[in-house]
């Protein structure tokens, strides 16, 4: 699991590895015991972050015009791919 200093717990991460999930979550800058974390991985979380920012710009995704689940996924399938071709 990808997440960000605000989600650094001792109870949080433990109930994370009692569910069979390896947490990649950096260690806040106040922790005494520092913990380590995939480098990594963690830079690939900013891609996924732009891209829902990118996604928000669009208004019918950002307010959920689309009743309808199937729907709105289709709008965010164009929308990410126009993002993407915009990208290339």
């Amino acid at each position: 699991m990808l997440a960000d200093r605000g989600y650094d717990s001792d109870w949080f991460r433990a109930s994370l590895t009692a569910k069979g999930i390896t947490p990649c979550i950096p260690p806040r800058k106040n922790r005494k015991k520092l913990i380590e974390y995939d480098k990594d991985l963690y830079k690939q979380r900013h891609k996924i972050e732009n891209m829902f920012g990118r996604l928000k710009d669009w208004r019918r995704i950002a307010m959920r015009y689309d009743r309808c689940a199937h729907t709105f996924f289709s709008a965010i399938c164009i929308a990410s791919a126009f993002i993407f071709y915009l990208n290339q």
